[in-house]
C-alpha cells in the first residue's frame, strides 16, 4: 500500500546571527552584503594566530535571561532559546488549541556546551573534581537545547538531537520534514545553534589549519577565492516551524514556503577532508531532487557550503558540475558564509531560512569579499552583489566532519503573504 505523503510548510522563522539578531536583520543584512567578521571580543586573542571570528553583537542577555537561567544555560543554550522564541510568536501557535503530543522538537548542535565543559573543566583543576557545577552536565550536553525549548512550551512529541558536525542543522531539519511528511508529528520546532568562539574552540580548529589567520576581516571567509586559507568559525541560531499544509491552512497561518526534498549521505572517505571526487556531495543532491520530484534543472538557487577551506569548495563545485551537468552553469550559487563565518552545526539552519527566504523574495544573495576566483571554482557564485531573480525552487547543502553530507530543497509557496521581505 502507497502511504499518502503530507506537505509540510514553514509558518514561523527566528535567528540570532552575527549579521543580524533576528531573522529580519538577518535577511535585510544578507541582502545588502553586510559582514559580520571582526576581532574577537570574547577574549582577548589579538596577539593568537587566529584572531578573527563571527560574534552576536549589540545583545543584552541579561535582559532576556535572569540570573539563575544565564547560570544553567549554556551559551549555545541560550541563542536556541532566543531563536526559538522569535520564532514560536512569529508562527502565531496558540499550544493551548492544540494537542502537544503531535507537537516535536528535533534541534541540533554540532558541539554544545563547549564553554561549560571548558570552565568547568578549569575549576575542577583548581579547586577539585568535587566542586564542578551540578548543572555542568545539564548544562553542556547537546540534547538540552531541545530538551529545554520542550520544556519551556510543553511540547510532549518527540525531542531529537541529530549529531553530524556542520552537517546537523540541515540533517535536522530534513528528519523534522520527513517526520511531519510521514504522518509522525503535525508541527516540529527544529534549528541548530553553535556558541564556540572560546579559546578551546578556536584553538581546536586552529591547530588542525582548519581556521583562516590573516588579521583583515574583509578577506577572511572568501568562498571560492583562489587565496582562501581556512574558514571563520561564527556563532548564532535559526529555528524553522515546521507544520503540516493542511492544519497551517486550517489555522490561518501566514507561509514562507514549502519543504519538499530531503537527501543524506555519507562519504566514508576521511574523518575531516571531503571525498575529493565529490560523488557523496553529488548523490545527496541527487537524492534530495529525486525526494522531491524534481529534475536537476528545476534548480534555481543553490545555498552552497562554501566554508573558505581549501578542499570543500573545490568538491563541493565538483559535485555541483556533476549534480547538475549543464545546469550547473546556469543557476546562482551563494555562500552566505562569507557573512556568517561558519556556525557549525547552526550553519544548516541560519542557511535554511535565508534559502527560504531566497525562494519566497525572488532574491539571490550574495557571496562577499571574493576576488580572485579558484580556476577549479568556476560556476555563477553571485559575487558580492545580491540580485533579485525568479526563485521557484532552492537547495542549501551542508557536509560535515565525518563525510556527513544533507541537502534540503525548498520550494516557492504561491499563496504566502505577510512575513519577511
Amino acid at each position: 500500500m502507497k502511504l499518502t505523503k503530507r506537505r509540510v510548510v514553514v509558518t514561523g522563522i527566528g535567528a540570532i546571527t552575527p549579521i543580524g539578531n533576528n531573522a529580519n536583520a538577518l535577511w535585510q543584512n544578507a541582502k545588502t552584503g553586510v559582514n559580520g567578521i571582526a576581532p574577537i571580543t570574547h577574549y582577548d586573542a589579538s596577539c593568537d594566530d587566529v584572531s578573527l571570528a563571527a560574534e552576536i553583537k549589540n545583545y543584552d542577555f541579561n535582559k532576556k535571561f535572569d540570573r539563575k537561567e544565564l547560570k544553567r544555560l549554556d551559551r549555545f543554550a541560550q541563542l536556541a532559546m532566543i531563536a526559538t522564541d522569535e520564532a514560536m510568536e512569529d508562527s502565531q501557535l496558540d499550544l493551548t488549541k492544540e494537542n502537544t503530543s503531535r507537537i516535536g522538537v528535533y534541534y541540533a548542535s554540532g558541539i554544545g556546551g563547549l564553554e561549560t565543559i571548558a570552565l568547568q573543566n578549569d575549576r575542577a583543576r583548581e579547586r577539585g573534581y568535587n566542586r564542578v557545577s551540578p548543572y555542568f552536565i545539564p548544562s553542556a550536553i547537546i540534547n538540552l537545547a531541545a530538551g529545554n525549548i520542550a520544556i519551556k512550551y510543553g511540547i510532549h512529541g518527540a525531542s531529537l538531537s541529530h549529531v553530524t558536525a556542520c552537517a546537523s542543522g540541515t540533517n535536522t531539519i530534513g528528519e523534522a520534514f520527513r517526520a511531519i511528511r510521514d504522518g509522525y508529528l503535525d508541527i516540529i520546532i527544529t534549528g541548530g545553534s553553535e556558541a564556540t568562539v572560546i579559546p578551546l574552540g578556536i584553538w581546536g580548529f586552529s591547530v588542525m589549519q582548519a581556521l583562516h589567520k590573516g588579521k583583515d576581516p574583509n578577506y577572511a571567509s572568501i568562498p571560492f577565492d583562489v587565496n582562501r586559507s581556512g574558514f571563520v568559525l561564527g556563532e548564532g541560531a535559526g529555528t524553522l516551524i515546521l507544520e503540516e499544509y493542511e492544519k497551517a491552512i486550517e489555522r490561518g497561518a501566514k507561509i514562507y514556503g514549502e519543504i519538499v526534498g530531503y537527501g543524506t549521505t555519507s562519504d566514508a572517505a576521511h574523518i575531516t577532508s571531503p571525498d575529493p571526487e565529490g560523488k557523496g556531495a553529488r548523490d545527496c543532491m541527487l537524492l534530495a531532487i529525486k525526494d522531491a520530484n524534481l529534475q536537476p534543472k528545476n534548480i534555481d538557487y543553490i545555498n552552497a557550503h562554501g566554508t573558505s577551506t581549501p578542499l570543500n569548495d573545490i568538491t563541493e563545485s565538483l559535485a555541483i558540475k556533476k549534480a547538475f551537468k549543464q545546469h550547473a552553469n546556469i543557476l546562482n550559487i551563494s555562500s552566505t558564509k562569507s557573512m556568517t563565518g561558519h556556525l557549525l552545526g547552526a550553519s544548516g539552519a541560519v542557511e535554511a531560512i535565508l534559502t527560504l527566504l531566497a525562494t519566497k523574495n525572488n532574491f539571490i544573495p550574495p557571496t562577499i569579499n571574493t576576488k580572485k576566483l579558484d580556476p577549479k571554482c568556476n560556476l555563477n557564485y553571485t559575487l558580492n552583489k545580491g540580485i533579485p531573480k525568479s526563485v521557484n525552487h532552492a537547495l542549501s547543502n551542508s557536509l560535515g566532519f565525518g563525510g556527513h553530507n544533507a541537502t534540503i530543497i525548498f520550494k516557492k509557496f504561491e499563496e504566502a503573504q505577510n512575513g519577511i521581505k
